[in-house]
């Protein structure tokens, strides 16, 4: 096989991990959570009237104090919903994979993993530690 054809089988074994099909259902939960999507919304437009409020040669500081307030409530409640940590946990989940997948090959081009803790919870293994 050549080196492509080996990343492909190794591309398709990956989509197939329990850990990239939880991100992709978190990802599809995500996009489909209306109230969290307002929210996201919101916030980004709140975040451009803030700049726009900022850059004014004569600032409305109680204004731009709602809009500071708001923008914290905003960010607590996205940052909080059950959807948007679940997205967050699945993603760290694939990081990690990811990263085990990268320091098992870097192990077998070079003999050493990258950063090696010598603490084998922390890799995808591939060394005698």
């Amino acid at each position: 096989m050549t080196i492509f054809e080996l990343a492909a089988e190794l591309g398709r074994a990956l989509k197939n991990d329990d850990k990239l099909i939880k991100l992709a259902q978190a990802k599809k939960k995500y996009e489909e959570e209306h109230e969290l999507q307002k929210m996201l919304v919101e916030y980004e437009v709140q975040q451009k009237a803030l700049q726009v409020e900022l850059t004014k040669e004569e600032r409305d500081t109680m204004f731009i104090d709602v809009i500071q307030k708001r923008i914290n409530d905003l960010y607590d409640a996205v940052m909080n919903h059950p959807v948007f940590i679940e997205l967050n946990d699945a993603q760290a989940e694939v990081n990690e994979l990811m990263n085990a997948v990268n320091n098992t090959i870097t192990f077998e081009i070079t003999g050493e993993l990258p950063s090696c803790t010598h603490d084998c919870s922390t890799c995808g293994g591939g060394c005698s530690h």
